[in-house]
């Protein structure tokens, strides 16, 4: 008899029978508060009536038509949609599956753009499984080990978390650049590094918001030696922040920039976006795959931005973040053992630490629990997995945030007592 891979370890104990919205139902009757959306992937809430009427009517026209074979319209739709709430450099797009792809596209297309073979990654990012987007990853050694070696050309920078180092956030930044010059004096010079990447907000890495100085300062790095900017926005893009792309909170505008996750309200379909000058170095077959496009994924995720335009969940989202910040940042105060509640808009983290500072991942682990009994659906991550986070759907309400704050705060109370 076929089993599920133990390599799959799910978070919760839950059997889904349908969702709706923010809430989750259980095969043995349990709604859940769902405040996971899949790892930030349906954006506009379990099977939003629109999303789900277009995919609906694309799969009784046509299911897969492989998109350097034949041209689909909703493939041309969707690229319409996206350049409504990309920034204008950002004009040429090539779709793929999954986070994982658009990382490996992305890195590909940096290295055939510029000549160059290096990349510098920055400590803590998450940027997926595959060979090269796990070689740029630093979240956790989960990711990394036990498969290697890696993809060549990659180094890391320390990245500017300021509670990991104990120091304050100016100080952090001027560490980290000093950091970085000494890289490249000593690892991977200017003239032979083709990109960075970076998250603006670190997903797996504890939902952590990239100092918009240090972002500029990557910005105007990249510029004067001819690096290009990769944002991965796979995670934290499509309106969670409280702005459609994470890096518009900075300002530093990337030079390719890689989507997943919630674009389409939870059909698998991903992209790079960059500008036509770039993408066109491309060499001729380096871009493509059976799937990439897909006709239904490209309809729902079409639809999808509609939705989010159409219903302002942009601004909902910045609304209800405030509001979920309000609930969650005094059990900073309240608790030794919270070492910082943070995060930017819908996305939301709570560290937890022992008595003496040290990263304490069983705690985590506890509240995790504790608040699934509260049918309350998180996740935990961090290099240490001691973070929960939560990311609700973007059309999240007010009642539902005043819900899932004290569920969460209830179970935060069981452990820590």
């Amino acid at each position: 008899m076929a089993t599920l891979s133990p390599a799959l370890q799910q978070s919760s104990s839950v059997l889904v029978d349908h969702a709706q919205g923010s809430w989750i139902y259980a095969d043995n009757g349990r709604e859940y508060l769902d405040f996971t959306t899949g790892i930030g992937v349906t954006s506009t809430g379990h099977c939003h009536p629109r999303v789900v009427a277009a995919a609906r009517e694309q799969i009784g026209k046509v299911i897969h038509a492989q998109a350097t074979t034949v041209m689909h319209r909703p493939m041309l739709e969707f690229i319409n949609e996206l350049g409504t709430v990309l920034p204008a450099t950002l004009d040429s797009i090539f779709f793929s599956n999954s986070g994982s792809e658009a990382v490996e596209s992305a890195l590909r297309l940096a290295r055939m753009a510029t000549g160059r073979q290096n990349i510098v990654a920055f400590q803590g990012g998450f940027h997926g499984r595959t060979t090269g987007a796990a070689s740029v990853t630093s979240a956790t050694t989960t990711v990394r080990a036990g498969f290697g070696p890696l993809m060549p050309g990659v180094f890391f920078a320390p990245y500017p978390n300021a509670f990991h180092y104990k120091w304050g956030e100016q100080e952090t930044i001027e560490f980290c650049l000093r950091e970085l010059d000494y890289l490249f004096h000593t690892q991977t010079s200017p003239k032979d590094t083709a990109a960075f990447i970076i998250e603006p907000v670190q997903g797996d890495g504890g939902y952590i918001k990239t100092p918009e100085p240090f972002m500029r300062a990557l910005r105007q790095i990249a510029d004067d030696n001819g690096i290009l900017l990769i944002c991965d926005e796979v995670q934290a893009g499509v309106g969670k922040t409280g702005h459609f792309w994470s890096h518009q909170i900075s300002g530093a505008v990337p030079d390719i920039m890689t989507m997943a996750k919630g674009i389409a309200s939870g059909f698998p379909i991903s992209g790079i976006a960059a500008n036509q000058s770039i993408m066109s170095k491309a060499w001729p077959g380096s871009q493509g795959g059976t799937y990439c496009g897909n006709a239904v994924a490209a309809a729902a995720g079409a639809e999808t931005i509609r939705v989010i335009k159409d219903e302002h969940l942009v601004h909902n989202a910045a609304e209800r973040g405030e509001q979920l910040a309000a609930l969650l940042d005094p059990l900073e105060q309240q608790y030794r053992n919270v070492g910082q509640a943070r995060g930017v808009g819908l996305m939301r983290s709570i560290e937890f630490v022992d008595d003496n500072g040290v990263p304490a991942p069983s705690l985590a682990r506890k509240v995790q629990l504790a608040a699934e009994e509260h049918n309350l659906l998180t996740l935990t991550c961090s290099p240490y997995n001691n973070v929960v986070r939560v990311v609700p759907a973007l059309n999240v309400s007010a009642q539902e945030i005043d819900e899932g704050a004290a569920r969460l705060s209830a179970a935060v109370q069981e452990v820590l007592g």
